[in-house]
């Protein structure tokens, strides 16, 4: 078709939904694949963006962790607290990854003994630039380590991921903009099977699998899974380019 416009203007998804009306796929937040036994993903060439693999609460969920408790005793104000928001508006939006501790201080452990991939706290790896919302942390809840720890199981990661990402058609568009209007141009489709739990571990381990949370005060947007764009085959035992 070449160039198509952008179905949804202003939306960084907009490139999932515009693919998703040229196939006549209805828009739906269930958590099950949205093309029948296929996942489809889809996403600018040129973005440095991450891509969305799933939504999933970690445990104990009858703690509403991210709010009760993340939100609670590791927060900070809100950037836009007493303009957008109230003046007491907190935030936790974190993106963290199993390689590396964020400059909070917050990491993604991968423990196969326990069977359950959960998030620590290291006060010592937190950035100097931080150092007064250190400070209230530990006027809070102390500086050990976050107890209880968040965690997702591995049998209830592996049924989320094994249903909604089982199969996998990734395709990418070059875009631009003209007169202010965003076009797309689906160009490479990548048909990847047999999800690997084994693979998606590894991408923990790697930095190239994330944690992201986005949660303030006056609501929690949810807690997603997210994957560097390029990297989505290597969670693929199979993996054929089409066209």
């Amino acid at each position: 078709m070449g160039w198509v416009k952008n179905a949804r203007k202003g939306n960084s998804g907009g490139v999932g939904n515009t693919l998703e009306d040229l196939l006549g796929i209805k828009e739906n937040n269930l958590p099950i694949p949205n093309a029948a036994e296929w996942e489809l993903k889809a996403q600018r060439v040129n973005t440095t963006s991450l891509v969305t693999l799933f939504h999933m609460e970690p445990s104990p969920r009858a703690l509403k962790f991210v709010p009760s408790i993340l939100l609670l005793n590791y927060g900070w104000i809100h950037k836009e607290a007493g303009k957008k928001y109230p003046k007491n508006e907190m935030s936790f939006r974190q993106t963290i990854s199993g390689k590396n501790y964020s400059d909070r201080g917050f990491k993604v452990i991968v423990d196969r003994s326990a069977r359950k991939v959960s998030v620590s706290f290291n006060s010592d790896a937190v950035s100097a630039s931080h150092k007064e919302w250190l400070n209230e942390v530990k006027l809070k809840v102390g500086l050990a380590d976050i107890n209880p720890q968040p965690y997702w199981g591995f049998d209830d990661l592996f049924h989320k991921a094994g249903t909604k990402l089982i199969n996998c058609f990734f395709v990418q568009a070059d875009n631009k903009i003209e007169d202010g209007i965003e076009y797309f141009n689906f160009n490479s489709i990548m048909q990847l099977e047999r999800f690997s739990i084994e693979n998606f571990l590894s991408a923990i381990e790697e930095n190239k699998i994330f944690v992201d949370f986005d949660a303030r005060t006056g609501h929690n947007h949810g807690t997603k899974f997210r994957m560097r764009q390029n990297c989505l085959f290597e969670l693929y035992e199979k993996k054929y380019p089409i066209g």
